[in-house]
């Protein structure tokens, strides 16, 4: 049974803090599924993917290519992963399922927490996943590293 970690941006945006979360998951041997809710930010996340450092390259797609299921990190508005994933890291909103989270290794929601309004969704993401059994814990890097400021 996975759990649902969530990661409350505070210090660094998105595709800062997405990579270094990448790059974990990828050394325990997981593939990845990144979901979003909408194409074009998707399309922008994978650019600035492409253009990070040589040396920490992040292989990765898009969904909806000819290769999907051979890649270690795929990006995707879809509920379904083609690539096997063992970990959804759930971006911009995404939508959560409960049966998700326990079918998976790891479920993480990053969320900017400069964003009142993502700050609210992924509160509401919290009650209903942990409502519905689903164990959770609540990291910030408000510190300037990452704390585990909550578990349930």
């Amino acid at each position: 049974m996975g759990e649902a970690y969530f990661y409350h941006l505070t210090r660094r945006p998105l595709e800062a803090a997405l990579p270094q979360l990448l790059e974990a998951s990828l050394a325990r041997g997981w593939r990845v599924a990144v979901r979003g809710r909408e194409a074009e930010r998707l399309d922008w996340l994978d650019e600035k993917l492409w253009l990070g450092p040589e040396e920490k390259f992040l292989p990765h797609g898009r969904a909806g290519g000819p290769h999907d299921a051979r890649q270690p990190v795929l990006l995707t508005t879809e509920r379904a992963a083609p690539n096997g994933a063992a970990c959804l890291m759930a971006v911009d909103g995404a939508e959560v399922a409960p049966e998700e989270v326990t079918a998976l290794e790891r479920v993480c929601i990053l969320f900017d927490g400069n964003d009142e309004a993502a700050v609210q969704h992924a509160r509401g993401q919290w009650a209903a996943l942990t409502k519905a059994g689903c164990r959770a814990q609540y990291w910030s890097e408000e510190s300037g590293r990452w704390e585990k400021k909550a578990e349930r």
